[in-house]
């Protein structure tokens, strides 16, 4: 086992994964990601970009490799433990909304506030002002089945960014969004996750919201087949950057 690099938030090294199918997920992948940095995980479908986010915020073992967060191996941990990491230290945001029917939409906000034993109070409070941030404060008394789509999806976002997370792993989250929807909810992200020093984990197929990150890992058929290194955000210099992802095509 080897430690990963101290700036490292997340780290992961040599991921295999195969379907139940049998089918390969994950050939070999290895990156790491910065604290605040936005990474963007592109391919087409079937490429892996889901199972990997899945394995990096331990929502599934890995077969073999490693994956660290914060100098803590995530691969060796129990489904109780990995499910309280997921609870204290990551946000995910999927590519479909899903909310909890029977609560109004700043109750299914707050909720992964309250789950961690914040006061129901200081939860709606925080609650509220994601909402209002993604421009959709005024339905925070609706039912989930009274909004549109776009509004469930901007919900689940600001469910994600309220608790302050570590993480953000946000798979396809703009898919079910109109363009001007979705220009806008990836800059209420992005600026988010840098003001916070979250860090985010984005997997996309469409290059437009890939260029909102700092730094780009292709994947296709479960392999790495590059690694893009974009300047940081008010950097004019050149784009030097370390080596994210092991070449294996």
């Amino acid at each position: 086992m080897v430690a990963p690099p101290d700036n490292d938030v997340l780290w992961a090294r040599a991921l295999h994964y195969t379907h139940s199918d049998g089918s390969p997920a994950l050939s070999g992948v290895s990156l790491g990601v910065r604290q605040g940095e936005i990474l963007a995980v592109s391919g087409p479908s079937g490429s892996g970009k889901t199972t990997l986010l899945r394995c990096l915020s331990g929502l599934v073992r890995v077969r073999s490799g490693e994956v660290w967060f914060n100098s803590g191996p995530v691969h060796t941990l129990g489904p109780l433990a990995r499910e309280r990491l997921r609870r204290d230290r990551f946000g995910w945001i999927d590519p479909a909304p899903v909310l909890v029917p029977e609560l109004n939409v700043w109750e299914n906000t707050a909720l992964p506030l309250m789950l961690r034993g914040i006061s129901r109070r200081r939860a709606k409070t925080a609650a509220l002002e994601w909402l209002e941030r993604l421009d959709v404060g005024d339905h925070a008394r609706k039912r989930p089945h009274r909004l549109r789509q776009a509004e469930r999806q901007r919900v689940c976002i600001a469910r994600a960014l309220a608790p302050g997370p570590t993480v953000l792993f946000a798979d396809e989250p703009t898919a079910p969004l109109h363009r001007a929807d979705r220009a806008h909810v990836l800059r209420t992200l992005t600026t988010a996750a840098r003001s916070h020093g979250i860090t985010v984990v984005l997997a996309t197929h469409d290059a437009e919201t890939a260029a909102l990150a700092d730094r780009t890992v292709a994947l296709l058929d479960g392999r790495c087949v590059k690694t893009l290194h974009l300047p940081p955000v008010g950097d004019s210099g050149g784009t030097e950057g370390r080596t994210a992802c092991s070449l294996s095509v």
